[in-house]
């Protein structure tokens, strides 16, 4: 057991072995995590969340450290929380994006956390969405979530993340394979990384296209600037953060951000009441209630969606 509000007061003050077991009680699912979450919340809701995604190679990780770099010289703290993907035959994560990130490694003004997917699905970590609530706490101005290379659907981050920037490279796939990801319905920017290899500009003119299919915008609606950029080199990276602030200032002044921040907890609080609920159902699966259930469903008497039906009513009246 851990002093919370000590923690979370030695977290404000930007003390990086505080927040770090912070995370840590939220990725363990501590006994104490809603006493940790409800210290947290009055001090959340200033950060900006800025979502990375992309197929693997496509330079997340270089981007992320660029970006980093870049809201440093605008005197803003910065929290990055990279997830790598877990192996499904050893359960363990390299965790090698903050390899990539060392150069920011001294600096009291970022914090860097690298999460396992244990497993779940869609690019992100479980715990990422209530990691980043501590990150918010903890004072970071910009908050940077670097997915894994997501596949086809893996696209979480739409639901997490304030602004959404998808990176793609030269010869990392056609528009087709791009618009089949489901990437283009997500991004608010759009990064042509490695832009000094060949082929980056028909990558960049295709990305265009693929945008314009279908597009049915009114007049002030937000059209995704697409921006080519060098990031092992850092060129480009200001027109990222140029096109990041234009994309704030946009939502602030349509009311786009605040909703989808309501969007954003509601998906959180759903989340938390199905996993709790899939939890008591699965400690009733040696009860009599649920046998009860299936024998009737197998004699035909009820069919499987009234007994899911009485079940949850069961269970939510407490009986």
């Amino acid at each position: 057991m851990v002093d919370v509000p000590a923690l979370v007061e030695q977290a404000r003050e930007g003390r990086p072995r505080a927040v770090a077991r912070l995370i840590s009680l939220v990725e363990g699912a501590s006994p104490q995590l809603r006493e940790v979450m409800a210290a947290l919340a009055p001090l959340t809701g200033g950060a900006y969340v800025v979502g990375l995604t992309g197929s693997p190679g496509v330079g997340k990780s270089t981007s992320t450290s660029a970006l980093v770099s870049a809201y440093r010289r605008m005197g803003k703290r910065v929290g990055v929380l990279a997830v790598d993907p877990s192996s499904p035959f050893s359960g363990g994560a390299l965790l090698g994006d903050r390899v990539r990130m060392s150069e920011h490694a001294s600096d009291p003004g970022v914090y860097i956390r690298s999460m396992a997917t244990r497993g779940h699905l869609g690019g992100l970590a479980w715990a990422a969405p209530q990691a980043i609530r501590v990150l918010d706490a903890a004072g970071c101005d910009v908050i940077l979530v670097e997915t894994v290379g997501v596949g086809q659907s893996e696209v979480e981050i739409a639901s997490q993340a304030d602004t959404s920037v998808v990176l793609l490279a030269p010869g990392m796939g056609d528009g087709i394979q791009a618009a089949k990801a489901g990437i283009l319905e997500i991004g608010d920017v759009y990064v042509v990384n490695k832009a000094d290899r060949d082929g980056a500009d028909a990558t960049a003119r295709e990305l265009n296209h693929m945008l314009g299919l279908g597009e049915a915008r009114a007049a002030g609606d937000w059209r995704p600037p697409i921006v080519k950029t060098v990031a092992a080199r850092g060129e480009g990276t200001d027109e990222v953060v140029e096109a990041l602030e234009k994309h704030r200032a946009w939502m602030e002044e349509r009311g786009v951000l605040s909703d989808r921040r309501r969007r954003r907890a509601a998906h959180e609080v759903e989340t938390i009441a199905v996993t709790a609920l899939r939890e008591r159902i699965g400690d009733l699966r040696g009860d009599r209630r649920l046998a009860a259930l299936a024998e009737r469903v197998v004699d035909g008497s009820l069919d499987p969606y009234a007994a899911a039906d009485e079940l949850v009513e069961g269970l939510t009246n407490g009986s």
